[in-house]
């Protein structure tokens, strides 16, 4: 069985980027840490929510590379001295990968009661009607 690609539709031209985004988007992975929400917040713009109950604002990044939003976080060792009898906090560092379409750009970023809140923004479509002039030859 042979794999389909766009580029098998004739009539869709230049959407090879499509095919590769899709591609990324699937190996970014299933990892269920940290938990969160996609809203729509208005027609032209998003939030996303991460639950990071224990992270402070200097143990978060989030960088945009190569049209994908990454967000990570890394918690420093506070234990030292510290006697846990029952560990059940999670103190493990995370990544999670958004792609993010053309023309849309990230907002502002804050913590609020454990929640990381990003804030997107999508730029409207120009609807452009261009004529093109046939040359004789």
């Amino acid at each position: 069985m042979s794999k389909q690609t766009l580029g098998a539709y004739p009539h869709m031209l230049g959407f090879e980027q499509l095919e590769r985004l899709l591609e990324r988007t699937a190996k970014t992975g299933n990892e269920g840490y940290p938990p969160f929400n996609i809203e729509q917040t208005s027609d032209f713009s998003y939030r996303i929510t991460l639950a990071v109950a224990g992270f402070g604002e200097d143990d978060l990044s989030i960088t945009v590379e190569d049209r994908q939003l990454v967000i990570r976080g890394r918690q420093s060792d506070d234990s030292e001295g510290r006697v846990f009898l029952h560990r059940g906090i999670a103190a493990r560092q995370f990544q999670r990968s958004f792609v993010l379409a053309d023309g849309v750009e990230v907002g502002e970023a804050a913590m609020e009661n454990g929640l990381l809140h990003v804030d997107l923004t999508r730029s409207k479509p120009e609807t452009i009607v261009q004529t093109i002039q046939i040359k004789k030859g």
